[in-house]
């Protein structure tokens, strides 16, 4: 008799990994889990992140994870006029598509194949489920008020003519269960309809309804008014909507407990330090990272603040790793000195969970990547949000003006050079204003209401449970 398995297909992003990985956890910690649980891994030649390190940790410590791993596609990265990395993903998880059929095809030879979960970059990958007959379903990475966009950007396409990035900042973008949003707000992928990238998510948009559900991280109490657009099929005007699973917050647990970040937050007065850090992929230019340090200094605020490289002006090279940053020149003369009894900079990575956790941590400036936005409201942090790709310009508008666990830092969702007089008062905003104290309440608040998704009984909980039983029987 064939084992059971579910198939987990995410896009190479190492956070799509992490998210996806995690998924597969929270099935595990069913009582008597009915199926395995096997990952598809690509290896993109691009800058996703590290993955290597997380995948040897999660086989040491999760023998019913398996990882396999995809041959290497040929992918040209000075082909692509793009300048959207998503681009590069799409065209890979299409290369794929022979490679995954093969690797299904394997699978099924020795075990029962009861659902295959795609990633939303892997909407090509449809085909292939159908074609093997395996129950699809797609797991979303980004908020529900994503989902609700990208459902309803078919509607958008046909109703503009020109592309987001040429409308006035005065108009205003209608989707159903999400606040009206400015132009600029739009996905940076988006706001060109004559990009690859466009058409891109227009496809993903278009086929994500077609699966039997679509899985999402994030829980009933976070978004509210966005899930029941999105499960009353206002956002998928022509075609049913499938049935909607939140099985959110998923975040990766840190074990790290010997970082010199920590030891060094362990030693700080409760809820005084702010920890800025944008992503595995968040670069800053060397003019804004000195307006980053000159307001921190200026602010007064104890901090932990992650620093990486500028993007390279090589183009050839830009969608590659960047080298260590070089802190002595990249910031102000002194800089280091002057800030070391109150500050500590971070070259490149940090372990943001664990750091959000500390008690020492009162605030978080963040690019706004989903992930990161979980973590805090796990952590009980507030934000100051700070969009730089992606979907973070949309996030930055429901954190803000929706959910109200975020201050915006003025300017930075239209990507202008934001100056240190900026930081400074985003800073004092965010750790020093009655505002900011209300923004710790709620984000205190929603961390229960996270807590309580994921107990026993909970919301997210149980649609774990629920899914895994449908899985059984399909």
């Amino acid at each position: 008799m064939k084992d059971n398995v579910v198939v987990l297909y995410p896009s190479p992003g190492i956070g799509h990994l992490i998210s996806m990985v995690e998924l597969g956890k929270r099935f595990l910690l069913l009582e008597n889990p009915p199926f395995s649980i096997t990952v598809l891994i690509t290896h993109p030649p691009f800058n996703t992140g590290s993955t290597d390190p997380y995948i040897r940790t999660v086989s040491a410590s999760h023998p019913s994870i398996s990882f396999h791993h995809l041959p290497p596609v040929s992918l040209s990265l000075d082909s692509s006029p793009s300048p959207n990395q998503e681009t590069l993903t799409f065209r890979l998880t299409l290369l794929n598509n022979p490679l995954l059929l093969q690797s299904l095809q394997t699978i099924s030879q020795t075990s029962s194949i009861r659902a295959i979960v795609l990633d939303f970059f892997c909407t090509t990958a449809l085909e292939v489920a159908n074609q093997l007959k395996i129950p699809p379903y797609f797991f979303f990475t980004s908020p529900a008020s994503m989902l609700a966009y990208l459902l309803y950007f078919q509607t958008l396409h046909r109703h503009f003519s020109v592309s987001f990035q040429d409308l006035p900042d005065t108009d205003r973008l209608h989707i159903p269960g999400l606040p009206p949003l400015p132009p600029y707000a739009t996905p940076k992928p988006l706001i060109d309809r004559n990009d690859e990238a466009y058409h891109a998510f227009l496809h993903s948009g278009t086929h994500m309804p077609k699966a039997n559900g679509i899985i999402i991280n994030t829980f009933d109490t976070l978004e509210p008014r966005a899930l029941m657009a999105i499960s009353d099929g206002a956002c998928v005007l022509d075609g049913p909507t499938p049935p909607i699973h939140t099985i959110g917050p998923l975040i990766a647990s840190s074990d790290l407990k010997d970082a010199e970040c920590l030891s060094w937050l362990d030693s700080q007065p409760h809820g005084s330090v702010v920890f800025l850090c944008f992503g595995s992929l968040g670069l800053f230019s060397g003019i804004q990272l000195k307006e980053i340090a000159v307001g921190l200094e200026r602010s007064g605020q104890r901090f932990v603040w992650v620093v990486r490289s500028p993007p390279t002006e090589d183009k050839s090279q830009r969608f590659l790793s960047p080298p260590d940053p070089d802190l002595d020149t990249l910031l102000p003369d002194g800089f280091l000195d002057r800030t070391k009894e109150r500050g500590l900079v971070v070259k490149s990575w940090a372990p943001q969970a664990a750091v959000l956790n500390r008690e020492s941590v009162g605030g978080f400036v963040t690019h706004c990547g989903w992930n990161s936005v979980l973590e805090a409201v796990c952590a009980g942090v507030p934000m100051l949000a700070w969009p730089l790709y992606a979907e973070q310009r949309l996030n930055k508008v429901i954190l803000v003006e929706e959910l109200k666990l975020a201050l915006d830092v003025e300017g930075a969702d239209k990507g202008v050079l934001v100056s240190a007089a900026e930081v400074e008062r985003g800073l004092r905003r965010l750790m020093e204003s009655e505002e900011g104290k209300g923004l710790k309440e709620r984000a205190v608040a929603m961390r229960e209401s996270a807590m309580n998704a994921l107990s026993e009984g909970g919301s997210s909980h149980s649609k774990v449970a629920e899914l895994a039983q449908l899985w059984m029987r399909e």
